[in-house]
């Protein structure tokens, strides 16, 4: 009986040692996101304002030189930028960017993925090692973005993967990311990155006349990759904003998980120790009454 109650007191300290890891994890990943929520939140208007511009450009100069980012061709080769973490202990956060990286491969991209026409640029080392370790085509170039996020290190991944679509190395380029919603949600999301996608007419709508100041060509070759870019890192501050939050609300059922189970083994200890000492009365008890006897 002395043996049973010393392992539950174990097991009781051992749980209220891991809860208070758990609170620690919370308040820290709390922190960071407050200030991965900032910054998501200021960059969104205007990396969706640049996107609708964009897409409004390539729509009304179809045909026009200096748009070869908007040329759709055959889709051989693939590029997929998964955006993942850097650390688990976030749910299912990790998991859930990678089903649906394969999701895509296999729904949209089966017969390049057959072919070994697909590559994994991993943003993340969580995303990294299993692609890596699943012997998907990976590049680790860009799998360490998150230990110092900038626009400059996203700008270098965004700029290569132009450089690519326009060597014709690949003919389609997509991005996997979680849209920030709030701390205990996320989208995720499939973006098409290049070709750059137009914008759908509404039936009888009018074709925008842009004035064009300097040359049209000009314009375009400056502005698109400057886009990109932007569009690019604003689903990587999503994808920040979204571990974060992922993790503070994994953090937080753990710590009410770790409750339950101290308020369960507590119960469990007092029932022991009850059943101890009933158990020591009765020896007494039973002593007692065979000296009277």
């Amino acid at each position: 009986m002395a043996g049973q109650l010393k392992e539950v007191r174990n097991r009781i300290k051992s749980v209220q040692n891991t809860q208070q890891i758990t609170k620690a994890m919370k308040m820290v990943s709390a922190a960071k996101l407050r200030k991965a929520q900032d910054g998501i939140i200021q960059m969104r208007p205007y990396a969706k304002k640049l996107q609708e511009v964009l897409g409004n450009i390539v729509s009304n100069t179809e045909g026009d030189a200096g748009i070869s980012l908007s040329v759709e061709r055959p889709v051989e080769n693939v590029l997929m930028i998964v955006i993942t973490s850097d650390r688990g202990l976030c749910g299912a956060y990790n998991a859930n960017i990678i089903k649906l990286a394969k999701a895509t491969i296999k729904e949209k991209y089966a017969a390049q993925f057959a072919k070994g026409q697909v590559t994994i640029w991993a943003i993340g080392k969580k995303g990294f090692e299993h692609f890596s370790k699943n012997k998907f085509n990976t590049v680790e170039t860009y799998k360490d973005i998150f230990l110092n996020l900038s626009f400059e290190g996203v700008q270098a991944c965004a700029q290569a993967a132009v450089k690519a679509f326009e060597a014709k190395q690949f003919d389609a380029v997509e991005v996997v990311y979680s849209e920030f919603k709030n701390a205990a949600s996320q989208i995720f999301t499939v973006e098409q990155f290049l070709p750059i996608q137009k914008v759908e007419k509404k039936e009888g709508a009018k074709k925008s006349d842009f004035i064009f100041e300097p040359a049209k060509e000009e314009l375009i070759a400056e502005l698109m990759p400057k886009i990109l870019n932007t569009q690019l890192f604003k689903a990587v501050l999503d994808g920040h904003a979204s571990e974060h939050g992922a993790r503070m609300t994994a953090m937080d059922k753990a710590t009410e998980n770790a409750n339950e189970m101290l308020k369960a083994l507590k119960i469990s200890y007092n029932r022991a120790r009850q059943a101890a000492i009933t158990t020591e009365l009765t020896e007494i008890v039973s002593g007692a009454a065979a000296l009277q006897g």
